[in-house]
């Protein structure tokens, strides 16, 4: 059945057609206003619903769903969703898988022991195009989170004078010597902070030190026993390498780009196919604990309380909390409040999958050499994130939609990046590989 069309429709007239698009705005409006219990049938916009939904039910397929997720702040609204019964609003019931790394999540995804995940969004690209890991068509229904990431470098580095991405590149120079740096997975995102601030200083990841990957909960063990000279991971492991008084944060990753994408909710494309409305039904879950979370200080208490447990990120609440409030401490004696900190709403802002966002990671796979021609960036975007399924999600949950697809960013080496020429951007760098 093809979605009404007010108008394209030949027996709408014009002042019917007002009226629809008049009783619609109604209709949302009331329920962006809270329908608290009701079914994601009775959420979503009827003219919508009329075409969009499989066999004119949105019942979902599935109604127990496991989720993967990494022990990082960033899993937070996963976990929310679940905890705060959100999850049973739309008819599902989500069950949160702790899991070991994120190749282990790449694995599950691909083979189905994962329903969803919390993921990077670069792995997800990664594994469409079949690099990272064996190559499946794969679905970005969300962002999850922005910021909140950050490079550690080593007590020793800055002993020797190293504190920033300048003062490292002299260091690098006079002290010759193996400098090795971690990330969490070859395409996904803490490696591209860390490949591109690196770069943005003039030292080439590639030539001039060893990169190692390392799951994110022992990027702290390993820089302990001297493994690792730096290492790019969300948090609350910056927070903890400080704590623990073995590293101190050089950047943070929303001083390298604000309000830069971040973790996404991921599944297979196989998975959106079969079960349209149980991937409906969890990514409005998800956006509405998301907007739950960013609403108040005490939600955000509350979060962080929650997923310190044991069973999410098993550390200190205190670790976690000040973070994620934007109460930041580097560990060199400044203190800052930090408007760009970790959000996982912002009024709809965080959790739209814009297409530009997408192709960013896949120009950052092209310049460090990950893929060794161009790919239709565009098309991949389009195939990959799945915004006919976010928006309907938004509308159940009352999230707000941007004006485009697209958006516009100016990184820390001064560069823009808006999405309009993939190509000439991937190219356009002096440092690659």
């Amino acid at each position: 059945m093809k979605p009404v069309d007010s108008k394209t429709s030949p027996t709408t007239s014009p002042s019917a057609a007002t009226a629809i698009d008049q009783g619609r705005r109604d209709w949302l409006g009331k329920s962006a206003r809270g329908l608290a219990g009701a079914s994601l049938l009775t959420l979503v916009d009827p003219l919508v619903r009329a075409g969009a939904w499989a066999a004119g039910s949105d019942a979902p397929e599935k109604t127990e769903v496991k989720i993967g997720f990494i022990p990082l702040t960033d899993c937070a609204s996963v976990v929310m969703a679940s905890v705060l019964g959100i999850d049973k609003k739309y008819g599902i019931k989500i069950t949160p898988s702790k899991e070991a790394s994120w190749a282990g999540v790449r694995d599950k995804l691909v083979n189905g022991e994962l329903d969803f995940s919390h993921v990077l969004y670069g792995l997800v690209y990664g594994v469409h195009l079949g690099i990272g890991g064996p190559k499946k068509d794969m679905a970005v229904l969300m962002g999850l989170n922005r910021n909140g990431q950050a490079i550690t470098l080593s007590d020793k580095l800055k002993q020797a004078g190293a504190t920033d991405g300048a003062s490292l590149a002299k260091v690098m120079q006079t002290q010759k010597r193996e400098y090795t740096f971690a990330q969490t997975f070859p395409t996904g995102t803490h490696a591209m902070w860390l490949y591109y601030w690196l770069a943005a200083a003039g030292i080439n990841p590639m030539r001039d030190a060893k990169v190692i990957t390392v799951p994110p909960p022992q990027m702290v063990a390993n820089m302990r026993v001297g493994n690792m000279d730096g290492f790019c991971v969300g948090e609350p492991w910056g927070a903890r390498a400080i704590a623990d008084k073995i590293g101190f944060t050089a950047v943070t990753t929303q001083q390298i780009w604000t309000d830069h994408p971040e973790k996404v909710l991921g599944t297979s494309a196989d998975f959106v196919k079969a079960n349209p409305n149980t991937t409906r039904a969890v990514t409005a879950a998800i956006i509405e604990a998301g907007k739950w979370i960013d609403a108040s200080v005490s939600n955000r208490r509350q979060t962080a309380e929650t997923i310190a447990a044991k069973s999410y990120v098993n550390t200190d609440m205190n670790i976690i909390v000040d973070r994620m409030l934007g109460r930041y401490s580097d560990g060199l004696g400044k203190t800052w409040d930090d408007p760009n900190a970790m959000h996982f709403y912002q009024d709809g802002e965080v959790n739209f999958p814009y297409l530009s966002d997408g192709m960013w990671f896949l120009t950052q796979h092209k310049r460090w050499g990950l893929v060794k021609e161009h790919p239709d960036y565009l098309a991949a975007a389009k195939q990959i994130n799945r915004i006919d399924i976010y928006k309907q999600a938004a509308a159940a949950a009352g999230a707000s939609l941007p004006k485009s697809e697209n958006r516009s960013s100016k990184l820390i080496d001064g560069v823009v990046w808006d999405g309009s020429n993939p190509a000439a951007y991937a190219d356009g760098f002096t440092v690659k590989a």
